[in-house]
């Protein structure tokens, strides 16, 4: 499956697996601030990285997605090394400030390039695969923190600085070639023609108001699943293995639903598709045994592997091409709005069912059942099958 995809789309797959190894060390923010600035740099951080992906958006107006993409990530990685040097407060929060207004800039030039280097099914086995792809390498990233770890926080800082500066150069080297629009030219001096202000049309608030519910039930489901299970009295082992057979399961489950799902709407898909993830999670959170609740999480798993890509393939198809890398940023904000909220919607849940797991399981089911409602009035197009639309062969710089 993986060697069916465009040529710059394997690159890609590439760059963000090689970057996604390193990424374990934005999870030791907090033990690196410290107790008393855990908080500020964890919500600083959150905006940041927030202005950044916009900043990506805003970027890709005037430059090619490679230049921005290479360019986010070399940011990035230089961030990193400046907070891994860091010492005091004033250091250090200044230094994850840089770190967020550089994390995501490279985010809408990476799904712009995915969108250009295919179309139809192919586009959103494309997307799916990225998801399944970063996954896995996320879970061999937390190997090697727990290898770093010992070294102390700095160290994770500072490798995950040199697989950002390494992904730039593997993006320079083989991502292929191109101006950032037509003829030469980037999207915004169309847009600059036309004389008009750009504002989010209500489909892409439709669809960014859904994909923020299922980011709220995924990232529930995911943060909570290992103190579920601890609740229910499984063994200490339990968690960890059941996230590994997810990450197996994801590209097979991928793989059995590819061809069965060609023609479809993307519309019926994630309708049809969040309405089991909503069951499912409410069943993890009624039931108190972790044989079915490891059950139902590894059914989810194999149903958010046909999902995840689906809301990248929708805003590809959806979005005027010039139009693509706002509707990406706008959309991808998701993601960073469900974040924050998903600990408190735990915790009030937690109350009307006794354990903050069921209660996390609970939040993901209700928000899961809300995307059908908020796509009712949303007409997505189909899934025909592939076209030949593909980026010239990527060439080395001269």
């Amino acid at each position: 499956m993986f060697r069916s995809l465009p040529v710059a789309a394997r690159a890609l797959v590439w760059v963000r697996i090689l970057n996604q190894l390193g990424a374990y060390a934005l999870s030791f923010l907090a033990v690196l601030a410290g107790p008393e600035l855990a908080a500020a740099a964890l919500a600083l951080f959150g905006v940041t990285a927030l202005v950044s992906r916009w900043a990506g958006a805003f970027l890709l107006d005037r430059y090619s997605p490679r230049g921005v993409l290479a360019a986010g990530l070399a940011v990035t990685g230089l961030a990193l090394i400046a907070l891994a040097l860091a010492h005091g407060p004033a250091q250090v929060l200044i230094a994850i400030a840089l770190v967020g207004l550089a994390f995501e800039i490279y985010e809408p030039a990476a799904q712009e390039l995915l969108a250009r280097a295919s179309s139809g099914e192919q586009r959103h086995t494309t997307y799916a695969l990225m998801g399944v792809a970063l996954s896995t390498a996320g879970a061999v990233a937390g190997l090697l923190a727990a290898v770093l770890l010992p070294l102390g926080v700095r160290w994770l800082v500072a490798a995950d600085a040199l697989t950002c500066l390494a992904a730039a150069a593997v993006a320079m080297a083989f991502l292929p070639r191109e101006a950032g629009g037509r003829n030469g030219r980037g999207h915004g001096a169309q847009r600059e023609q036309e004389g008009s202000r750009w504002r989010p049309p209500s489909t892409l608030l439709r669809l960014t108001a859904a994909s923020t519910a299922f980011a709220v039930g995924c990232l529930a489901l995911m943060m909570y699943l290992p103190l579920a299970l601890l609740e229910r009295g499984a063994a200490a082992w339990i968690p960890g293995v059941t996230l590994a057979g997810a990450a197996v399961l994801a590209p097979l489950a991928l793989w059995a639903a590819q061809r069965l799902l060609v023609g479809r709407s993307h519309g019926m898909i994630l309708g049809v598709g969040t309405m089991l993830l909503g069951v499912l999670a409410l069943v993890m959170a009624l039931t108190p045994s972790p044989q079915l609740t490891i059950a139902a999480y590894l059914a989810t798993t194999a149903i958010n592997s046909v999902l995840l890509g689906r809301w990248q393939s929708v805003i590809a198809d959806a979005a005027p091409e010039r139009e693509r890398p706002r509707w990406f940023a706008f959309q991808g904000s998701s993601w960073g709005l469900a974040q924050p909220a998903v600990p408190p919607l735990a915790a009030l849940a937690g109350a009307v069912v006794g354990t903050v797991g069921a209660g996390a399981f609970l939040a993901a089911g209700l928000a899961f059942l809300l995307v059908p409602v908020a796509l009712r009035r949303v007409t997505l197009p189909s899934t025909p099958p592939e076209q030949d639309v593909r980026l010239p062969e990527p060439t080395r710089p001269q």
